[in-house]
């Protein structure tokens, strides 16, 4: 069995596709290895069709440390990731889609987060609570990633999230986790959530 994380990756990022999240080249997904570094997807690739050299591995520094085609560039989103495998040790993936319900969650905002619905599917986040209420936090959306990157660690270094998912305005939601098939479980809860609150809202 070929333990190298980009295959599962590869697989993610094609159903994410397929899903209408990853449409174009956008969103990135990122998978940690032993010594810390991160394969991530590299900028300016199709994710309905990624391939074996579609990738750059950085350090938690954010320096690419390698390259299988020596035209791909890192994401530019490369620095959230590394920000959140950094506040979050047993953090072994990480992934960000862009999807139409996740832009359309502005109007629920209070402040800085994200009320979620006290649903069953929050289980799917590791809340195991009746009724909980479970915020998941909000960022603004800068053109200068690492600014938001910044915020991300800023804020988490003071008070951790209820759950392993961000939202940034007018983006797309990022979520990490210890696996890449537990990450992919949550992007989907998550979108589940977005859709079931824009649905909640026409209903009244």
């Amino acid at each position: 069995m070929n333990n190298d994380p980009r295959f599962q990756l590869m697989t993610s990022a094609s159903q994410f596709y397929q899903q209408g999240w990853m449409v174009g080249t956008a969103g990135n997904l990122s998978a940690k290895l032993p010594d810390q570094s991160f394969w991530i997807t590299a900028s300016g690739k199709s994710k309905g069709n990624l391939q074996i050299d579609d990738f750059v591995r950085m350090n938690l520094k954010g320096e690419m440390i390698e390259s299988p085609n020596p035209n791909n560039r890192p994401s530019a989103e490369t620095s959230i990731h590394q920000a959140i495998y950094s506040l979050f040790s047993n953090a072994n993936a990480c992934y960000h889609v862009h999807s139409v319900e996740a832009n359309l969650m502005t109007p629920f905002i209070e402040g800085d987060y994200l009320p979620l619905p006290p649903i069953e599917m929050v289980k799917g986040l590791g809340i195991w609570e009746e009724n909980p209420k479970v915020m998941m936090p909000v960022f603004k959306n800068y053109l200068n990633v690492p600014q938001i990157a910044q915020e991300i660690t800023q804020r988490f270094q003071d008070q951790l999230p209820d759950i392993p998912a961000l939202l940034i305005l007018e983006h797309g939601v990022t979520v990490w986790g210890d696996s890449q098939e537990k990450v992919k479980n949550q992007v989907e809860i998550a979108e589940y959530i977005f859709r079931y609150i824009l649905a909640s809202r026409q209903l009244q």
